[in-house]
């Protein structure tokens, strides 16, 4: 089942279970998908159309990286294979990347955006920060020491 079709209490016992996912990459890539929605609440109060476009968007694909990271390392779990330990990189270099989209966006907001949602938009860029330092570190681990571009990509996206 998908954790977007997962009630909030469900997913969060998901999370405490003593299974491989979901887990941190899950948990993070739906924080950012909050944190999108929160921008997206700014913009709309900030009729600002363009950054509700870009923060929906965000929000969807953050909510689909929740479920593409716990079936990466699910099935890096079970077959060890260089291919699903490829995409235990690539799912939360994504959800990094995609949650600093967020942290710059909803900054951008919190100044000059609707005075009256700044504490949303400032909500959601330190939720969008967070999660991409998250991405950054499963990435970091994921890789465990291996020379890779990716490593960067993550680092840079956590600075946002």
């Amino acid at each position: 089942m998908s954790s977007l079709e997962l009630r909030v209490g469900e997913f969060l016992a998901a999370l405490g279970a003593k299974t491989p996912a979901p887990a941190s990459g899950a948990a993070a890539a739906l924080t950012g998908a909050i944190a999108a929605g929160l921008a997206e609440l700014a913009a709309r109060f900030s009729d600002d159309d363009a950054a509700v476009a870009d923060a929906r968007a965000l929000r969807a694909r953050l909510a689909a990286l929740a479920d593409e990271d716990a079936e990466a390392y699910t099935a890096f779990m079970r077959t060890r294979s260089d291919e699903d330990r490829s995409r235990t990189i690539d799912a939360p270099l994504a959800i990094a990347e995609a949650a600093g989209a967020v942290a710059t966006l909803a900054a951008g907001l919190a100044e000059r955006g609707n005075p009256n949602v700044a504490g949303d938009a400032e909500a959601a860029a330190e939720l969008g920060r967070a999660v991409a330092r998250v991405g950054a570190r499963l990435v970091e681990i994921n890789l465990r020491g291996a020379g890779d571009p990716r490593l960067e990509r993550a680092r840079a996206a956590a600075r946002s």
